[in-house]
């Protein structure tokens, strides 16, 4: 896979002894291949066991990381273009949804990629994460605290603080029980239905990918009523990136309307 981009598939058992597991042969396809690293899939590999900490830790792009079992804080430490998936043993018993399979600060200081964690997270869920793109069926304390970019869906109850100093990216909670907004640090962010298109679109795709990567029932049944579904849906959105993004789009329509008026192709 290094040298010819072969796609490469391997197997391999991990405890919780075995920290950063990912992290070398991501620095290695950087090395080798800049920040864009590999295409999508180019490395597979299926890990089980418990993962140690900062499992899956920057993981590049090209390199799809799946850990049947359970993982230690700092799981997809600044994830930087893979795929990581923590998800059940299969044959289990217990109900995902209600167990932790990952634990404190996961996903701190991520920059890209997605991330797919069928159970529930500890505290400080992606707290800087700066662009992954994540679904997570629960969280502790904190969660999303100073993200700045990203997109966060939580299937699930989360604790308190959360979006504390959150500038950047958008979180979407389900929130069946209306509990979620005296969860949530508002200063400075502003709650809302997730109505517009873009909102749909994404919330519909991640929870494609998080059924299609972890088997999750939850997703499944979201999106097996999703008109109805996504009523108990609130989308975090920052104030100060809010105004970004107007901003960005008046000047985008500006653009498009002096290229019209010039005869340019819009």
């Amino acid at each position: 896979a290094l040298e010819r981009g072969e796609r490469v598939r391997t197997e391999l058992r991990v405890e919780n002894k075995n920290r950063t597991v990912g992290g070398l042969l991501s620095g290695e396809i950087a090395r080798r291949h800049g920040a864009e690293g590999l295409p999508e899939g180019t490395i597979e590999i299926s890990a089980a066991g418990s993962g140690g900490q900062s499992f899956g830790g920057w993981l590049a792009p090209g390199v799809t990381l799946t850990l049947h079992g359970d993982a230690n804080d700092y799981t997809g430490k600044g994830l930087s273009g893979g795929v990581l998936t923590v998800r059940p043993p299969e044959g289990s018993t217990f109900v995902a949804e209600e167990n932790v399979v990952i634990g404190n600060t996961v996903l701190y200081g991520a920059t890209g990629g997605r991330a797919f964690f069928r159970g529930l997270a500890g505290e400080r869920f992606a707290v800087r994460n700066s662009g992954a793109r994540t679904v997570v069926e629960g969280t502790g304390d904190h969660g999303c605290e100073y993200m700045t970019g990203g997109r966060v869906i939580v299937l699930g109850k989360t604790g308190r603080n959360f979006a504390a100093g959150m500038s950047g990216g958008i979180a979407y909670v389900y929130d069946d029980d209306g509990q979620f907004s005296s969860k949530c640090n508002l200063e400075m962010v502003e709650l809302e239905k997730p109505d517009k298109p873009e909102d749909i679109q994404t919330i519909r795709r991640l929870l494609e990918n998080h059924q299609k990567f972890t088997g999750s029932t939850v997703a499944r049944s979201v999106l097996d009523d999703f008109d109805k579904e996504l009523r108990w849906f609130v989308k975090v959105m920052p104030t100060d990136y809010r105004r970004v993004l107007e901003h960005q789009a008046e000047i985008e329509e500006r653009a498009r309307q002096l290229s019209a008026r010039q005869g340019a192709p819009v």
